[in-house]
């Protein structure tokens, strides 16, 4: 039987026969909050069969049906725009490893009387900790939850020791089947067969060459890389959405989990170019006079209307919202289940913090773009505040309509339009560049082996974690437990010099204070992997086992590393590293190639630099399940010795380096033979390649580590660290500084500094006096910071954000995690107040007189200025109004 793709709504849980016949007419939203009402089930779901024959499809996802104890797979038919099921037939089944004989093993009763236990088998693994096979026992079981997930009782509680028994099943089943996620593949006769993708003849030709004098060990990486990565990915036929509440308070955020208000507006925007906006007919609202170009579907009854969303849901093989998880869809779950519908009816499957969509896939965009290394290395920390405006702006240009009243105050049409603009920002926040997230998640996925829903929603280190279990998996090494590497291995033992850390962190060099032309940085490529691949740092080859290997210490450490052999995390992160810098970033440039293949080329340059960044830092922390203090200390104490080094040989070249941090150096008017000289010193001393990574006309360092600024020779401005530039300023005080840059901006020479000098006086005077005389709004004054979760989690600590907040809270507004909460400096206890409740008169204007400094004085030391003499006195207090 071929299987179905469970897309329409009548197959998959309704009778084609008019619903309304079994629904009560809906009270109006202003009589009742629920729908007295029960919706007729009068067929069950269908069940799913593996498709016995299927084209390419592409494996999206991937869990586990405890009905029929099988793990299952997504498949995405890009030609048809559906997504398949396809149920194990191998006879796969959940395992753990104990180093227990199965004789041993047999004594233990409550492992025997388990229900779920199934048989044991007698397996051989390569211990990496301890470098040599042992002979493990394998307790194979009926069902997962039997292994670990369970509570109490399960048979990892039962075992004295017991290894791989914390992995979610169904990554056991992609590891064991060695399933390729985000690859295609074909079913015949009912078995999942690979599609394999052979990557054109001149490119194997071109990369091939490229890495021909590397080892053989990591030329096989990087073909296995290669086959992934070259491989074109699907068109992702998908629909945001977002939908709009209706609460009785205003102020009021409505709870997802009891879901009493009623849905009065969904927006869904089509990748195909479908979009509707859905609207709750409801007493004494007006139609309105907004302009909304798409269509308008008006119900006159709650669960109509979300008989429309559930058939959208299931039209769509992948679902995209902005908070999806923690709102509209474990909402729209809960609202359902209250106006009758029964679970089989409802194609949501919530967990305790995620929603996924039946037999499709949910994509929750406030997750990904939460992740920080997504942030920093994907979007160059192009935005700031993860909330969907600020995203919106960032990298649309456009966020969310104003609003001026609550949205049940709204008309029609205008509840339309506000609505329809949230679930355009979501889809168009995955087709900027070129659909370049949807491609980023895929390509990450292929990466880790970890399914779409699982990457989008997790951190890097699960990305790493995943990818280094497949890798061990593959080579039939013995997964270590955590307690395991941290016995072996020991801590760290070098004193951090930074409070809080548990090692001592990368190298700063002292920054030359003042105006430097003609400068060039110089920074090593991806220069932690670097140092992982040169200098064979993994969790097992940092203080291996082998005596003969000890004299190979690690600079300014007790350590060593293995002589004997490869670390693991050495050739992946390392022939992961190569092939971005050797082959996806100088490609992702090459303006010979056609548009479409350098776009596709800088998605993967990203995606792996979003992984690379976070290879080294895992290492150092508690959480990650390779936790090794050593290796993370290795890499940072070399890292230091690698920029030292430097700092040293271009001084030896004559070179003057004005400021130093981490893995970049600043040069003062090198040569290009200077540069040529230090590129090739580098790589031949350290094993490890220096770039120019930027050029600036000039720059200005302050005295203070990680602050400067460089102006570009097209008068572009970099600002690194600076307090002016951050997000939370005062307006007032960002335009001032952004002024200041302006006039940096045009200067050309030591000369034109001394009129920059008499602007910028100017410019500091004007920002003074207009504090002093109370000429800026509450608006211009205040500080605008995300609250990170309700003002009531706050006990240790009450950050000045979170006092404000407390203080709305106190008049009845409604503030939760995400809200941005706006805050003046006021005199007296507590020192704060949210603009809606302050005055101009209560503003402290000595307090704001200090930001002005503090965030002036940092360029103005650079520039010989000082802040005081533009007043002619060093007494704050005498500019202090009266």
């Amino acid at each position: 039987m071929v299987g179905m793709p469970a897309r329409t709504l009548e197959d998959f849980i309704y009778a084609k026969k008019e619903l309304k016949d079994v629904m009560k007419e809906a009270p109006t939203v202003e009589t009742t909050k629920h729908e007295e009402t029960k919706v007729e089930n009068t067929v069950t779901k269908p069940e799913v069969q593996t498709p016995m024959k299927l084209g390419k499809s592409y494996v999206v996802s991937a869990s586990y049906e405890g009905g029929k104890r099988k793990a299952y797979l997504k498949l995405y038919n890009e030609d048809e725009e559906k997504i398949y099921l396809w149920y194990d037939n191998t006879g796969h089944q959940p395992y753990c490893l104990s180093d227990l004989t199965p004789e041993e093993l047999s004594t233990l009763e409550a492992l025997m009387k388990h229900p779920s236990f199934d048989h044991f088998e007698t397996v051989v693994k390569f211990d990496p900790l301890e470098d040599k096979e042992k002979t493990l026992t394998k307790v194979v079981a009926k069902d997962p939850l039997a292994i670990g997930g369970r509570p109490s009782g399960c048979i990892r509680d039962i075992l004295p020791k017991a290894w791989e028994a914390d992995i979610k099943y169904y990554e056991n089943f992609i590891f064991d089947r060695d399933i390729k996620v985000g690859m295609p593949y074909d079913i015949e006769d009912g078995s999942l067969v690979e599609a394999k993708y052979t990557p054109p003849a001149e490119v194997l030709k071109s990369i091939t060459k490229l890495f021909e004098r590397e080892p053989r060990e990591l030329q096989e990486h990087i073909q296995r890389w290669v086959n992934l990565l070259e491989c074109p990915t699907p068109s992702f036929r998908r629909v945001a959405l977002d939908i709009e509440v209706a609460s009785d308070v205003a102020t009021r955020v409505p709870n997802p989990e009891e879901a009493n208000d009623p849905v009065i507006a969904v927006a869904l925007v089509g990748s195909d170019g479908w979009r509707r906006i859905l609207i709750l007919r409801r007493r004494g609202v007006e139609e309105g006079t907004a302009t909304v170009d798409e269509e308008l579907v008006y119900h006159d009854r709650e669960t109509d209307l979300l008989l429309s969303v559930f058939k959208t849901l299931l039209d769509y093989p992948f679902v995209i919202t902005f908070n999806g998880d923690d709102f509209d869809l474990r909402y729209l779950f809960h609202r359902a289940e209250n106006l009758g519908f029964s679970r089989e009816q409802i194609p949501i499957e919530l967990g305790r913090d995620f929603a996924l969509v039946k037999n499709g896939v949910h994509i929750d965009l406030y997750k990904f773009f939460f992740n920080r290394s997504i942030q920093v290395y994907a979007f160059s920390q192009k935005y700031r505040e993860t909330t969907l405006t600020d995203i919106g702006e960032s990298l649309l240009g456009i966020g969310k309509v104003e609003l001026g009243k609550p949205v049940t105050e709204l008309s029609y049409t205008n509840l339309a339009d506000y609505c329809l603009r949230d679930a355009d920002l979501t889809y168009r926040l995955t087709s900027l560049e070129n659909d370049l997230v949807m491609k980023l998640i895929l390509v990450l996925a292929r990466i880790s082996r970890m399914p779409m829903e699982d990457l989008s929603r997790q951190g890097v280190s699960g990305w790493i974690r995943n990818l280094l279990r497949y890798e061990h998996r593959r080579r039939n090494w013995l997964i270590p437990r955590s307690e395991d590497v941290l016995s072996a291995k020991g801590i760290a033992t070098t004193r951090a010099i930074i409070e809080g850390k548990k090692y001592r962190g990368a190298e700063v060099i002292e920054p030359k204070a003042g105006v430097y032309f003609n400068i060039s940085v110089l920074d090593f490529q991806s220069m932690y992997p670097s140092i992982i691949k040169q200098y064979n740092l993994s969790f097992e080859t940092v203080r291996c086992p082998h005596p003969e290997c000890m004299e190979n210490k690690v600079p300014d450490t007790t350590h060593w590393v293995c002589k004997k052999r490869r670390g693991i995390s050495s050739l992946v992160i390392g022939s992961l590293k190569d092939l971005r810098v050797k082959w996806y970033k100088p490609k992702s440039r090459d303006k010979t190639l056609p548009k479409p293949v350098t776009d596709w080329y800088n998605t993967i340059s990203n995606s792996l630099k979003v992984l690379l960044n976070a290879a080294y830092g895992v290492f150092g922390s508690e959480a990650f399940f390779l936790y090794c203090p050593p290796v993370a200390e290795a890499t940072a104490s070399i890292g230091r010795y690698a920029i030292m080094e430097t700092v040293k040989k271009a001084q030896a070249l004559g070179v003057d380096v004005v400021y130093g941090d981490t893995d970049s150096i600043f040069l003062e008017a090198p040569t290009s033979q200077q540069i040529r000289d230090l590129m090739e010193w580098s790589e031949v001393s350290l094993g490890m390649e220096l770039d120019i990574d930027k050029v600036y006309r000039y720059a200005v360092f302050s005295l203070r580590k990680k602050n400067y600024m460089g102006v570009f020779p097209d008068g572009s401005v970099d600002i690194k660290g600076l307090t002016g530039k951050k997000r939370n300023t005062p307006e007032f005080l960002k335009k001032a500084f952004f002024d200041m840059i302006a006039i940096l901006s045009e200067v050309q020479s030591i000369e034109g500094f001394e009129e920059a000098k008499k602007k910028i006086n100017d410019l500091v005077k004007t920002c003074y006096s207009k504090l002093k005389k109370r000429e800026y709004s509450l608006q211009d004054l205040a500080f605008n910071i995300m609250i990170s979760r309700s003002p009531e989690g706050y006990v240790k600590t009450t950050p000045q954000h979170v006092k404000a907040a407390q203080q709305l809270a106190k008049t009845g507004r409604r503030v939760t995690a995400g809200d941005i909460i706006s805050f003046v400096k006021v005199s007296g206890t507590p020192g704060v107040k949210p603009i809606q409740l302050a005055s101009l008169d209560e503003v402290d204007v000595d307090k704001y007189v200090e930001y002005v400094q503090n965030t002036f004085q940092q360029v103005l030391d650079a520039l010989d200025i000082d802040i005081h003499s533009i007043f002619g006195t060093t007494r704050l207090d005498l500019f202090i109004p009266s």
